[in-house]
């Protein structure tokens, strides 16, 4: 069992700099940044509490975006609202990580949303008209936070969360099926026990690996498992080279560094968290060749100006360049919301091309790419669609957004959206808010990819 330490407040900030709420992480190392665990509950009752008329009471139908605004609620630029399930529909108190499923049989396109009580299946494949599916229930309530973290391989589910002792559920999606009618309660396929509570995973799918981060193993790093069997998760190995990861992207690499072609790739955002300030936090981009489970090697380890928590990164679809989001430099140097383009053409010594911003204020949390578009979930300004083609050049311009929390645009964690999922056919995007559930929006002609 993990010792956690609970930092209550921030010397030198106070409640104004993080606003009324912010949601702790844990490091995987026993320590959460604050609130402490006992405040994070308390302040999330609140809010939840204040929100869920206006989370019931918002538009849920079609809602294109019209001079600015959609359904005269969500402001808006180029992107519609096709539907919304609020968290009372998902059967969930708070919302977080999404993810997406499209059936290879059927062509049914599925959005998976996490939440406090487990994962929510909602079929979106007619999109103005969502239909909840069913549920898979947390595989353990004990101890930690109830962040979760979804993603597919081989038409199975991979589930993991902070929760203690939650370890990997694995889900067969084909069980999603001809269900409709009341919505299921499912039983989860499988189960990985090999790491207790953690943050993250990402999942290579073209190796069959997953990589689970921030947990109790490996330092927080890189854990291994095999999957190839997908009802029978094996350990593969441990990267501890970077320290603790919060979120990593796995391929093999296909980009212009001829010495690594071929390899398999690991690009880390990893944040060693010692206390809650400027200089208590080392954030680095770093890049792990794991091709040999058993002897993973660090190729670099970057650190950046500006740092507050090194949060999530994607790679453009050319594997040149890395996008990357910062989770508290916005809090701590009051800067707009801010997105970092790093040059990755050459694996070992990877630069900082540009930082780029929107000039919101919001807190920058998950992004996207897909084709010459990059889909960033930012708390309180909602889903922000940037053109990546001149990404190179370092320019990376907003072409369309859809703010799915109205209050306001302050870089605090009390409500908003935590994450987005752009790879559906029909070029829909689910979006999960923390405090209204569940979007899907369709950004207008080619202010989508």
């Amino acid at each position: 069992m993990r010792r956690r330490i609970a930092i209550v407040m921030i010397m030198g900030l106070g409640l104004s700099a993080v606003g009324p709420t912010a949601y702790a992480h844990d490091d995987g190392k026993g320590n959460s940044h604050p609130p402490s665990l006992a405040a994070q509950a308390h302040e999330f009752a609140n809010v939840n509490a204040a929100k869920s008329n206006a989370g019931s009471n918002a538009p849920k139908s079609f809602a294109p975006c019209i001079r600015g605004m959609a359904a005269k609620t969500f402001p808006c630029d180029r992107v519609d609202m096709m539907s919304h399930l609020t968290l009372n529909d998902l059967g969930l108190r708070f919302a977080n990580d999404i993810w997406g499923w499209t059936d290879p049989r059927t062509g049914a396109e599925y959005a998976i949303i996490g939440g406090i009580e487990g994962t929510v299946f909602v079929d979106i494949s007619d999109p103005k008209r969502p239909d909840v599916v069913g549920t898979l229930p947390t595989h353990s309530t004990e101890g930690g936070q109830f962040w979760r973290d979804i993603k597919i391989y081989d038409d199975h589910a991979f589930i993991v969360s902070e929760h203690d002792d939650h370890g990997m559920q694995v889900f067969d999606l084909t069980r999603l099926r001809g269900a409709n009618g009341t919505p299921a309660t499912f039983a989860e396929t499988a189960h990985y026990a090999g790491v207790g509570g953690s943050h993250n995973v990402n999942i290579n799918v073209d190796t069959g690996f997953a990589y689970i981060v921030g947990s109790d193993e490996c330092d927080g790093g890189l854990h291994m498992v095999d999957v190839h069997d997908p009802t029978d998760p094996t350990v593969a190995g441990c990267s501890a080279e970077n320290g603790y990861v919060h979120d990593t992207q796995c391929e093999i690499y296909t980009g212009p560094d001829t010495d690594h072609q071929g390899r398999e790739i690991c690009f880390n955002s990893a944040a060693t968290f010692n206390d809650f300030s400027p200089e208590g936090i080392i954030n680095t981009v770093g890049i792990v060749d794991v091709t040999d489970k058993s002897a993973p090697v660090l190729l670099s380890s970057f650190e950046y100006p500006l740092d507050g928590y090194s949060h999530q990164g994607w790679l453009t679809p050319d594997q040149e360049y890395f996008l990357h989001n910062d989770e508290l430099d916005e809090i701590f140097y009051q800067i707009p919301t801010t997105t970092r383009i790093f040059d990755v053409r050459d694996l070992d010594n990877p630069t900082l091309t540009a930082t780029t911003d929107n000039g919101e204020s919001s807190i920058g949390h998950n992004l996207y790419t897909e084709g010459d578009r990059a889909y960033a979930s930012n708390y309180t300004t909602g889903l922000r669609i940037f053109d990546t083609a001149g990404v190179g050049a370092g320019e990376l311009p907003e072409v369309g957004y859809f703010d799915v929390y109205p209050e306001n645009d302050n870089a605090t964690f009390e409500g908003g959206t935590w994450s987005n999922y752009p790879y559906y056919d029909q070029r829909v995007v689910a979006v999960s808010s923390i405090d209204r559930g569940l979007f899907v929006l369709k950004p207008r002609g080619n202010t989508g990819s």
